[in-house]
């Protein structure tokens, strides 16, 4: 069928007619009479030369034909009703799908949306988070935010900053931790990256002990035991730095250590939106403003 023939009225009349099962609900749905929305109904099964409907004594009931078409109906008028929605203030909305690595999210993006949002209005972002494992493409993202070296398969990566680890823990046993030497007497809360506390022993001169205890998958639930005196973590300051300035946190020692950088990752098959570039040109002066901060 010739798309400037499509007779929008009768399949308007019919898929509402449809999902009510009432010509009488559906014409108070579209503004129109009942007789209008039956005689549409009638002039689009005269067109197809079908009955899309059985007229029962109370309501309708819906033929094979008229079951067949309604999906494509229900999906195409979906469709156009989200598109014009996403006009507003002479932008069109766009939607930004985001993954990021939970301590980054909540310790480092979360405070800088509301700039995101003052800028860029019209950008509906929907943020995802992860333990820095994600599939990109089986989740349907448009950027990932993940910690590591760079180096990942058909993926174009954009350095961000990098968030050196060092020491944390509850004022009540920073005080015990007069040097280097006494972190080794603590329980060491650790992540899955089983270098990190070897690293910064070494980095601060001291033999590492033997690393055992718990292990979590996110520095924000390795931060949250710290807070209830579970242990000493090895995380990024620049992540916890309310807890830091509220005084729940302390960082006994300037020691630190780096393992890595966050990147803005995407697939190198996944076309850039216009939604996509404005969000990473911001992204990017975040990140600039934040390598500022760390001499770096």
């Amino acid at each position: 069928m010739v798309r400037p023939y499509l007779p929008l009225n009768s399949l308007r009349a019919f898929e509402a007619a449809a999902r009510h099962l009432s010509f009488t609900r559906a014409a108070i749905e579209l503004c129109v009479t009942q007789a209008a929305v039956s005689h549409q109904v009638k002039l689009l099964e005269q067109r197809l030369g079908v009955s899309l409907f059985r007229r029962l004594p109370r309501g309708l009931m819906i033929t094979e034909e008229g079951l067949a078409l309604l999906p494509a109906l229900q999906d195409s008028f979906d469709r156009m009703a989200d598109m014009l929605e996403r006009f507003e203030g002479g932008h069109v909305r766009e939607v930004l799908k985001l993954g990021a690595v939970g301590t980054l999210a909540v310790g480092w993006l979360l405070p800088r949306l509301a700039d995101f949002r003052e800028q860029y209005p019209f950008i509906d972002l929907r943020l995802s988070t992860n333990n820095n494992r994600v599939d990109i493409a089986a989740e349907g993202l448009d950027y990932t935010i993940k910690f590591g070296n760079g180096a990942w398969h058909d993926i174009e990566a954009e350095a961000l900053f990098e968030a050196p680890l060092s020491v944390l823990s509850i004022p009540s046993i920073a005080r015990e931790l007069s040097c280097p030497e006494d972190v080794a007497h603590q329980t060491l809360l650790r992540s899955y990256r089983a270098d990190e506390w070897p690293s910064w022993f070494e980095t601060a001169g001291v033999t590492p002990p033997p690393i055992r205890g718990m292990v979590f998958d996110s520095s924000v639930l390795m931060i949250e035991a710290a807070l209830q005196g579970a242990g000493v973590a090895l995380a990024p300051p620049l992540m916890f730095s309310r807890q830091l300035a509220a005084g729940e946190l302390e960082q006994p020692f300037p020691i630190s250590i780096s393992k890595g950088s966050y990147w803005l990752m995407r697939l190198k098959s996944r076309s850039v939106t216009p939604a996509m570039e404005m969000f990473r040109k911001w992204i990017g002066r975040m990140a600039e403003e934040t390598r500022a901060q760390l001499g770096n």
